[in-house]
């Protein structure tokens, strides 16, 4: 058992066997279609909700965990540590960082020997899971919460997303555009680029196809940390298996890449990014730490 317990919340998209062999606590989202509402990772599963997604003409709505949804899982953590490590996506997208601090102030009345570092990724999806993972990894070690907390923190602050879709489409039309809002006249007619920024979704560039939006996407990577550099990666997708190959297999001729995860985007954010999504969340590391 880790001294440390690490939480996070189903956007960062982690595979559920890595959740479960790192014994990570995760809050759902929620995901609202027409009068349901369900629990994003638990009532709906990436693989139908894209099947769903490319059939509707009414794009279902999101929202974050709720006060109460953190506590109770807080409190799963509770029962085997006093020392627990949470991470949010960005509080400039969600609000879910101010539900989780929220959470930890009725914790701290009920339970005050529990002690809980929240930490604002400012990253979504695959970034903020790296942070988790090496956050749980560190844990496992029995490293003390100081340790957890700032492996959580490095990791996503260096940790950097880049993506693209067959469109701007379900951004759009779930108000997450950010400031990528200069692409919204061309929406059907581009392989639009975007990362994050400070916690905020920017626009990257755009190609025309598929082919050289992979290619500027690598190139953007090796601006980042070089090329041949030692990088930890995540494949994101939805419903893009196939696409997500013919990107790994030039980004491994270009990088070090010492290990790697594919998994699909929670239905959450599936529903803001749409079917044909595919991106990469990536890190440096060195040499001495794997």
């Amino acid at each position: 058992m880790s001294v440390v317990g690490v939480l996070t919340d189903t956007t960062a998209s982690l595979p559920p066997a890595l959740v479960k062999d790192a014994q990570i606590e995760m809050i759902s989202y929620y995901v609202h279609r027409g009068l349901d509402t369900l629990r994003d990772m638990i009532d709906v599963q990436p693989e139908p909700f894209a099947r769903y997604l490319a059939q509707t003409d009414r794009l279902p709505t999101t929202s974050n965990p709720s006060i109460g949804d953190y506590l109770t899982g807080l409190k799963r953590l509770a029962e085997r540590t006093k020392e627990i490590v949470a991470l949010t996506m960005t509080s400039k997208g969600s609000g879910a960082y101010q539900a989780c601090r929220a959470a930890v102030e009725v914790l701290r009345e009920r339970m005050p020997e529990v002690r809980v570092e929240v930490i604002d990724t400012l990253k979504v999806a695959m970034s903020q899971g790296w942070a988790a993972i090496e956050a749980a990894r560190l844990a496992r070690e029995n490293k003390p919460l100081s340790a957890v907390a700032d492996r959580a923190r490095d990791v996503a602050q260096k940790s950097t997303m880049l993506m693209t879709a067959d469109s701007l489409k379900y951004l759009y039309l779930g108000g997450r555009i950010g400031r990528a809002q200069h692409f919204v006249g061309s929406l059907l007619n581009i392989k639009p680029l975007i990362g994050m920024d400070d916690g905020v979704i920017v626009g990257l560039g755009a190609a025309r196809t598929r082919a050289k939006a992979y290619a500027k996407i690598v190139e953007l990577m090796c601006q980042q940390v070089g090329a041949q550099a030692r990088i930890k990666i995540a494949y994101t997708h939805v419903a893009a298996e196939d696409q997500v190959a013919q990107l790994r297999e030039l980004i491994e001729q270009q990088f070090d890449c010492v290990e790697t995860i594919t998994t699909w985007l929670s239905p959450a954010l599936g529903v803001h990014s749409g079917p044909g999504t595919v991106g990469v969340h990536f890190y440096p590391v060195d040499q001495n730490r794997g």
